[in-house]
């Protein structure tokens, strides 16, 4: 069944030189890479997402995660005004396949910041994650665009990590897994079940049971199983050395 699109972005040569924020640096092997996000795009196809391409940006290397770029909900796309200067050349790229893409756009204006990988829609709740690199001023604006699609907008404090959605992602039922020491846990609304895997607090709801998820997480999967739902496991491990995981390396753009 077709599902929608999913955009992506291929890795580009300098994916190595990616921001690290909260880990140590380690080596990326690019070639590598290369090919998990080719297995990552097949999953994505595989579970009835057609992908569409968002042109390359070679000089940004972290490019890759174009979830950072743009929030779409219900045929509106917010495109963000990232909290790391040097990836904010990535956001045209992501214009011109939104607007290709038939999406109304609007835009996180300066100098408010907001980072993608901060937002995490749930239902009609939208989770912002902030002290990272979103702040009050980007989420205030992004809930003012979302407010004409009937959501509410929602802040949460984080403690020590990149993203709201390297803490805690939602299952298809709402059921939220998090990471519950990374963040202020008393501001969301659904209910919660921590994990023991830093990878297991990230996923992405395909359609119906299917549940992305990255083989960093086996427990994870494995409860996810027991939970009802099919995991769709990635090896995202190069990925996993800039912080990244499998929610920031696509947007899902609903059918309309």
């Amino acid at each position: 069944m077709t599902r929608g699109a999913a955009l992506v972005r291929r890795p580009g040569g300098r994916l190595a030189e990616g921001l690290v924020t909260h880990i140590e640096r380690t080596d990326v092997d690019v070639a590598r890479a290369r090919r998990q996000h080719d297995a990552y795009r097949a999953a994505l196809t595989g579970a009835g997402w057609p992908v569409r391409e968002v042109p390359p940006a070679e000089d940004c290397p972290d490019a890759v995660f174009v979830e950072d770029t743009v929030v779409v909900c219900d045929g509106l796309a917010v495109l963000t005004r990232p909290g790391a200067a040097p990836r904010r050349p990535e956001v045209p790229g992501t214009e011109k396949t939104v607007r290709e893409a038939g999406l109304e756009v609007v835009r996180v204006e300066a100098p408010g910041t907001l980072d993608g990988g901060d937002v995490l829609q749930v239902g009609t709740t939208v989770y912002v994650g902030q002290g990272g690199r979103t702040d009050a001023a980007g989420a205030a604006q992004l809930a003012a665009h979302l407010a004409t699609r009937g959501r509410t907008v929602v802040p949460v404090p984080l403690r020590g990590v990149l993203h709201l959605k390297s803490a805690v992602t939602a299952l298809p039922d709402g059921t939220l897994l998090a990471l519950p020491d990374l963040l202020d846990a008393t501001a969301l609304r659904h209910p919660v079940r921590p994990v023991d895997e830093e990878a297991g607090c990230h996923v992405v709801p395909l359609g119906g049971d299917l549940v992305l998820l990255a083989a960093s997480a086996p427990r994870t999967a494995a409860l996810v199983t027991d939970l009802g739902f099919t995991p769709v496991v990635v090896d995202i491990a190069e990925f996993e050395k800039l912080e990244g995981c499998v929610t920031c390396l696509s947007v899902l753009i609903p059918p309309a």
